[in-house]
């Protein structure tokens, strides 16, 4: 199902039969070293992170991360949404891309695509961001979308912290 369009782009919320792109995005180092090893190693196993995570927060949200495609080809060039996860209050956007599909401009294309309709078709407020502190060019892209550096927060994983960005603040 289709959920946003912008110039260039086709956002649509992921199903089981996208297993073989998730495979490899998760499994691409720059998606090992910034966001975290998922541990997919299979189609199978990709197939059921679609459902348990994706699928499921559709169900239980209204919202989730979504497949990126280029909207002139149906090629899928990597995944943006909102994540709802357990030590936030607030929903989360992310991204990832294909590398080679960075610097041109869909990250950032996509991210404000998705905070636009969290905002007027979801009505959600306050949307925030976590990152790897030492991935620069996601930082960059969140100030470009309205959020600033808040603080460094535990994730998870005792072993990588992450700098939290919430909405800049009224001038």
């Amino acid at each position: 199902m289709k959920v946003l369009e912008t110039g260039r782009l086709s956002l649509r919320q992921l199903r089981a039969a996208d297993a073989p792109f998730m495979l490899g995005l998760l499994n691409e180092p720059s998606f090992v070293q910034n966001i975290g090893d998922r541990g997919v190693r299979t189609l199978e196993g990709a197939r059921e992170y679609i459902l348990r995570g994706a699928v499921a927060s559709y169900e239980q949200h209204g919202y989730g991360l979504y497949l990126v495609e280029l909207k002139a080809t149906a090629v899928p060039i990597g995944i943006c949404g909102l994540v709802k996860r357990p030590y936030l209050v607030d929903a989360d956007v992310g991204f990832a891309f294909l590398p080679l599909y960075w610097a041109q401009g869909y990250a950032l294309e996509a991210a404000a695509a998705v905070m636009d309709y969290a905002r007027v078709t979801l009505g959600i407020e306050r949307v925030v961001a976590i990152v790897s502190p030492d991935n620069h060019a996601s930082c960059r892209l969140l100030r470009k979308i309205g959020l600033e550096f808040e603080a460094m927060i535990d994730a998870p994983d005792p072993s990588r912290r992450c700098a939290l960005f919430t909405p800049a603040r009224e001038a």
